[in-house]
Formats: C-alpha cells, sequence, structure tokens
C-alpha cells in the first residue's frame, strides 16, 4: 500500500493558488483512476482510495493547513502501519522555476514550513514532487502574497502537462520504481 499526500490549504478561497499545488495533483489523480475522496475527521485530512500499477494508494489531502500537514501524514501513517518508503508528498516549490518538477528522496524543508511540518512528524526518508512555481512577481511580492495567488492564464493553461508528468512519476511510485530526477515543461508566454 502506498500513500500518496497532496499539500494545499482547504476552502474555496485557497482553491487555484500556487500553495495547492499538492491539492490540484491528488484531485486529477483521483478523478483520472475513479477515486472519492471521504472526510477522515481523526486523520485530520480527507482520503481517497485509488489503484494504480496493481498497487493500492491512498491520497491525502490534509485539512490542517498547509504548514500542519505532518499532524495528518503521521496519523494516515500510523493507522495504516506505512513505511516511509511508502510515501509520496507532492508540493509547490518557490525556488524552482514554473514548469520544472524535480524528485527526490529525504531533504530538508528549505523553508517551506508544510515541509518543515512534515520532518517534525516523519523521518525525512519520503519521497518528493516538488512542483515549480515561481516566476517574475515572486521578485516583487512576499512570500506568502504569492504562494496564496492565483496562477496566471498561461500557468493554468501549462498546468495540464504538469499533471501528466506527475502521473507518470506516481505510475513509477506505485510500481517502486520512483527515483531522483527533474523535468522541464516548455510553455509558451
Amino acid at each position: 500500500m502506498k500513500l500518496i499526500i497532496g499539500l494545499g490549504n482547504p476552502g474555496k478561497e485557497y482553491e487555484h493558488t500556487r500553495h495547492n499545488t499538492g491539492f490540484k495533483a491528488v484531485n486529477f489523480l483521483a478523478e483520472k483512476f475513479e477515486g472519492n475522496w471521504q472526510e477522515k475527521p481523526k486523520l485530520f485530512g480527507s482520503l481517497s482510495q485509488i489503484t494504480i500499477s496493481s498497487q493500492p494508494v491512498f491520497l491525502l489531502k490534509p485539512t490542517t493547513f498547509y504548514n500542519d500537514s505532518g499532524q495528518s501524514a503521521r496519523a494516515v501513517k500510523d493507522f495504516y502501519k506505512l513505511e516511509y518508503s511508502d510515501i509520496l508528498v507532492i508540493h509547490d516549490e518557490l525556488a524552482l522555476p514554473f514548469g520544472t518538477i524535480r524528485t527526490r528522496t529525504g531533504g530538508s524543508d528549505a523553508g517551506n514550513n508544510g515541509i518543515k511540518s512534515l520532518n517534525a512528524h516523519l523521518e525525512e526518508s519520503y519521497g518528493r514532487i516538488r512542483v515549480g512555481v515561481w516566476h517574475e512577481l515572486r521578485d516583487h511580492i512576499e512570500d506568502t502574497d504569492f504562494v496564496l495567488g492565483k496562477f496566471n492564464q498561461s500557468e493554468r493553461e501549462s498546468f495540464a502537462e504538469i499533471l501528466k508528468v506527475i502521473e507518470k512519476i506516481t505510475t513509477d511510485f506505485a510500481a517502486d520504481m520512483f527515483e531522483s530526477t527533474s523535468y522541464k515543461i516548455n510553455r509558451e508566454e
């Protein structure tokens, strides 16, 4: 059994923000693999069970808000008795340009409060899909305002390609073929 966690914030006001990149990804996977979301208050999140590469996979959207995601991740890990190698987290990454996707296992939080929370509740040895959200506007506004801002039209149009790459990575993860790599989505400005 595998667990894929999408980081984001619950609520309509956050739905299309950069910080909800993880939620957008797991919503896509749930739709693609015909999963249904169920609220699990005792696990501090919403869960959907799907099958990828003949492997049962839980998708998780923590309802604790982005910066406290570790509480939900730990509750689900313990409840289902998962190994750290069975956990994959999808999150936005300010340090990477939009359209860049990097994968790795472990690593520091690099100032990302959601990852900081996960690292405090879990060992750092879980897999990560880091989805770049940086663009020029970032250099002119505060981090919080930027990540809670919405994608522009060009980014929204390019996101379908990003989701295809995430689908491939999660399929590899379910088949125990996850590896550190980098992708770049080419988009027209």
